[in-house]
């Protein structure tokens, strides 16, 4: 007897074998229309799959739930494969391809070994052999073969890619069976699920090429990676298409090469910036805003060297754990190795342990804008998103279990303060938590449930939008990660708190209690803005270069017309000066319309103007960034307003 429990609580009973394409029909033929797959106990299927005995939980998805999209993009990746073979013929070695739900740029690739080389010019024709296989509604078919079977037909079929990766899974993972998915001539190895046929593809398009060494090792073979997406209707697709061109202008790469803000150098090495001195401002303002608001807060600021022992790291468990993300380590003396450093914390525990600690000492907050280092793969690196060396602005909070959830609390209206004083109000919170199936891990369960429990109860009394997502932990405590929305609508992880009962466990760290004996303090990790580098990285994106005030590198442009004012200029840089506004005279003989376009170019928030009027009357002309012109101001009037709108951090902004 087969038992089925649907969402709504209705209760069906087969004593045959069915399908779950079948209960749909079943249940509405205008949901079987649209099914597209189910889930059973929790487990996405395809709908062909068969219920033969037990009681099960099964719902049937549709487009309407989010999850039906990467099931969508993955099958379109198969389209594509199978259009690429038609096209190129049997000499194309396919290797793997992924749906990309969390990019906000692309929704899925491929990579392919093949006989020639393509192009971008290549992809309207693929484009167009997809279109074939999706009118053709081709059935996707799921087969069980054993491992040996499988390796057996992709051997017939010259896939040596397949056939190593089949070898892998048995190797490492000790698997029997191997799971394909068949579509009329073409046939792939896949977990699935999958859509029921390929006419269910709907709106797609396929964006660029790139190069991508098989298995990310530039020892292996290049492949050639083409990048697609796809939706359930035209007008997604159109606006995500037109999101990707905004992404494009606002590149912080290309903004930061025009702007002059920050550079990769080859002969320093790739993902290490180079701040130039515009760049730097932006950076000395954020950490300059922020130690204030920590001074303010009680936190002591200290300064860690940028290397330690290798021992120190290991007793942390981030070594041997993450070797394979850090730099070689480096034998200074003999037997003594040197790892360059990956983290703050253990250094900032040694600070901890410098002293003997009571519970009136605590808590004990020590922050550090600290630079750390991780040897991230050549191919993941982008500009000052994903670099190998980068500036947390990290701090370390040891308390008393009786102070925790307080200090939590007041890192969590940290973090909300950064995000929506540069404008990044629409934010999410994901609680991540351990994945009880990992053996990354360190730590008793006692501890991470009571640590779990901590920072729900924080998100909770604070009403914070969250989900709970298992995996997202640290390796040592779970943590709350603030996912923020830029203009144009890209999320973003930037603020993290973790709650950290195993480090104080693993470097013994004490504190003496109003009883007089030894008691384990717990532990925050909190880095509000995240790395440094990555934040200012976000927020070129999402200024698109236009910083607000208090940001900008150059605040003020002064444009004489001509020589005649150009004294009266220099009076007029030198009082803004006077009040710390940045600002520099453009003293080039081009005519006024040229340097306005200039320094528009630059994204300068206002320019002053200046003629023979404004120096016979000591005013400027002042022009605001977008708005345009605003009107002609005494120099001490309009100073005062730029003085108000830059302490305010543009909460009141001058020329509304």
């Amino acid at each position: 007897m087969i038992t089925i429990k649907l969402p709504d609580g209705v209760i069906k009973e087969y004593s045959d074998e069915i399908t779950l394409a079948d209960i749909a029909m079943e249940i509405s033929p205008e949901l079987a229309k649209h099914a597209l797959v189910a889930e059973v106990d929790g487990e996405l299927v395809d709908l062909s799959t068969k219920i033969n005995d037990g009681t099960h939980t099964v719902r049937i998805l549709t487009e309407d739930d989010e999850r039906s999209l990467e099931i969508l993009r993955h099958t379109t990746a198969h389209v594509l494969a199978q259009a690429v073979r038609r096209l190129f013929g049997d000499e194309v070695q396919y290797t793997i391809g992924p749906a990309l739900v969390e990019d906000s740029q692309y929704g899925f690739y491929y990579d392919f070994d093949l006989p020639a080389p393509i192009s971008a010019d290549d992809l309207p024709r693929i484009e167009q052999e997809m279109r074939k296989i999706i009118k053709e509604k081709i059935p996707i078919e799921r087969l069980e073969l054993p491992a040996e079977q499988a390796k057996e037909r992709f051997t017939r079929l010259g896939q040596k890619y397949k056939v190593e990766m089949i070898d892998d899974l048995v190797k490492n993972e000790g698997v029997s069976s191997i799971s394909l998915y068949k579509q009329g001539d073409f046939i792939d190895m896949c977990r699935g699920p999958h859509l029921p046929d390929t006419g269910k593809v709907k709106a797609f398009k396929l964006l660029t090429t790139a190069g991508a060494y098989w298995r990310g090792d530039e020892n292996n073979p290049m492949l050639t990676r083409i990048y697609g997406t796809a939706f359930f209707d035209e007008k997604q697709l159109t606006e995500h298409i037109e999101r990707i061109e905004e992404a494009k202008k606002r590149d912080h790469r290309v903004l930061g090469k025009q702007l002059g803000l920050f550079l990769i150098s080859n002969a320093v090495g790739q993902g290490l910036p180079l701040w130039l001195p515009k760049g730097t401002i932006i950076r000395i303002e954020l950490q300059n805003w922020l130690r204030d608001e920590l001074f303010k807060q009680g936190y002591q600021f200290v300064f860690t060297p940028h290397i330690g022992k290798v021992d120190l790291y290991r007793t942390s468990g981030y070594y041997p754990y993450y070797e394979h993300g850090l730099f070689p380590a480096m034998e200074v003396e003999q037997g003594q190795a040197y790892l360059l450093k990956p983290m703050n914390c253990p250094h900032h525990i040694q600070i901890y342990l410098s002293a003997p600690r009571t519970y009136r000492n605590l808590p004990l907050r020590l922050a550090e804008f600290g630079t750390v280092y991780r040897l991230e793969q050549s191919g993941e690196l982008s500009g000052l998103i994903r670099v190998r060396g980068f500036t947390q602005d990290d701090a370390h909070i040891f308390c008393t279990p009786e102070q925790l959830l307080e200090e939590v609390e007041s890192c969590a209206n940290l973090a909300k303060m950064v995000l929506e004083t540069v404008g990044l109000n629409d934010y999410r919170v994901r609680i991540g938590l351990r994945d009880p199936d990992s053996s990354k891990y360190t730590g008793s369960k006692e501890n991470w449930d009571l640590a779990e429990d901590n920072i729900r109860q924080v998100v909770r009394k604070l009403q914070l939008d969250y989900t709970e997502e298992p995996g997202e932990a640290a390796f040592y405590g779970p943590k709350i990660d603030f996912i923020t929305k830029d203009c144009i609508g890209r999320e973003w992880q930037l603020g993290t708190i973790q709650v950290d009962y195993n480090l104080p466990e693993r470097f013994n760290l004490e504190y003496i209690g109003p009883d007089n004996v030894p008691h384990r303090p717990v532990m925050i990790h909190r880095a509000p803005l995240g790395s440094l580098d990555r934040f200012i990285g976000i927020l070129i994106e999402h200024f698109a270069g236009a910083f607000p005030l208090w940001l900008a590198p150059v605040q003020v442009a002064v444009l004489p017309v001509s020589e005649k004012s150009a004294d009266y200029a220099q009076k007029v840089l030198k009082q803004l000066q006077d009040v710390r506004l940045r600002a520099e005279v453009d003293a080039s003989p081009d005519k006024i319309g040229a340097k306005i376009r200039r320094w528009t170019m630059e994204k300068v928030p206002y320019m002053f103007i200046i003629g023979q009027r404004e120096v016979e009357n000591e005013t400027v002309s002042v022009r605001k960034r977008k708005a345009g012109q605003v009107g002609t101001f005494r120099l001490t009037e309009v100073i005062e307003l730029l003085k108000i709108e830059r302490d305010t951090r543009g909460s009141q902004e001058a020329f509304t």
